[in-house]
Order: structure tokens, then sequence, then C-alpha cells
């Protein structure tokens, strides 16, 4: 399970994450970029599975400047909530909170991003802007706003062919702006398919199809 650290960005902001850590010597490392419902029980899965796959996992929380260690609900007042601080944020600011986050597990070799909804758009972003040796985003809700700017390292995108966050005709734009993004796409697929929490939302061919495509640009690209 994971354990909660405190770090200190570069602009002095101190904020909290969740730091989960293999057993044996690492593979490299990760950052998890949270959903706009903040660093739950899902997120902290999600980097415990990493963990077991070992590769030093770190989420952190990404709406510390606007409320510490804000949990939402997956409902109507949680998803409000949510957008409410996601599209008021700074996106220097969380960039330098997870530039900071990775400078914590340097020393498990080298670092991707990868993100959730909210975060799969800092994914895309910290790929453009900062220094990371590979990407993951994940449904990144605001990602297709972005098509002008170009990752700094490999990347690949999932997304469910039914998201309306990211639907079909923003994929398509995007990919021929961003051709150097791989794109896999999920047939018949809801935004946040990977969360095993929203069963509404959750289907488990396409979380585990993904996952195991992760895991080889992982071994690819981190190691």
């Amino acid at each position: 399970m994971g354990t909660t650290v405190g770090l200190t960005a570069s602009d002095g902001h101190q904020f909290s994450a969740c730091l989960a850590e293999p057993e044996g010597v690492s593979r490299g490392g990760i950052v998890i970029g949270m959903e706009m419902y903040g660093v739950n029980e899902y997120l902290k899965s999600v980097c415990d599975k990493y963990a077991s796959a070992g590769y030093c996992a770190i989420a952190p929380a990404l709406f510390d400047r606007t409320a510490n260690d804000l949990v939402l609900p997956y409902d109507a007042d949680g998803m409000r909530r949510g957008k409410e601080i996601s599209h008021a944020v700074n996106y220097d600011q969380v960039l330098d909170d997870v530039t900071t986050a990775a400078a914590h597990i340097a020393s498990a070799g080298k670092v991707a991003i990868s993100g959730y909804c909210f975060g799969g758009t800092i994914t895309w972003l910290a790929a453009c802007r900062c220094e990371f040796d590979a990407a993951i985003a994940y449904y990144g809700s605001n990602m297709c706003d972005f098509p002008d700017e170009h990752a700094r390292c490999p990347i690949i995108s999932h997304v469910g062919s039914l998201d309306t966050a990211v639907p079909p005709e923003d994929v398509a734009m995007f990919k021929d702006r961003c051709p150097e993004v791989s794109w896999f796409i999920y047939e018949g697929i809801r935004h946040g398919f990977d969360s095993h929490v929203r069963p509404e939302r959750y289907d488990a061919e396409a979380s585990s199809l993904a996952w195991e495509r992760t895991q080889d640009f992982m071994a690819e690209h981190i190691g």
C-alpha cells in the first residue's frame, strides 16, 4: 500500500502525494495525474498496481493549491466542483507540482507520467513542456484543446469511441495536428473506463487491454 509524503514545489507551495514503492530494485518511476476527483482510493490503487509491476509510483494532489487533500465524490456535486477547480487551475503551477513529484522519485531511474481525465490533460502538457521519458494519457478531457504543442517524449493515448469529453472528431483533428501521439481507440467504450470504482463506466476488458499496452510501452521506454 502507498504512503503519504509531503512535497514542496519550486515556488514554495507545499502539497501531499501518494507514494507506492516496489519491492526490490525499481524498473523506473511514474507520476500519476489524478482525475478531477482527487487522490482517492482508485488513484491509490493505480499507484499500487504500478508498484506491483516494479515501478516507483507517485500521485501528487494537484488541487492542493485550492484545497488541501480534496477528494470529491463521484456524483453530480463532485463533478461540478471538480470541473470548477480543473478549469480554473494555473497549468504552469500544476506542471511545477508534477515536476516536483518526478524529482522525488528520480532515483528510481527513468520517469514517465500518466494521467486520467484532468490528469490526462496534464500528462499531455507535461509531455510537451517538461522533461519526462515517456507519457501515457487516459482520456485527457481537455487534451485536444492544445493541438499546437508537441511532445518531447514518446506518448500514447487511450480513449473510448463513445467518450463525450474526447469525442472522435476531436481525436481526428488531434491526430492530424500531432501525429507523434499513438492513439488506442476502444470501440463502444465510454469516458472513465479504467475506474473500477465506477461500475457504470468501468469496462474490465478495455481496462485490461489498456494496461497491457501501457506495460509494453513502459518496458520499452522506462525499463
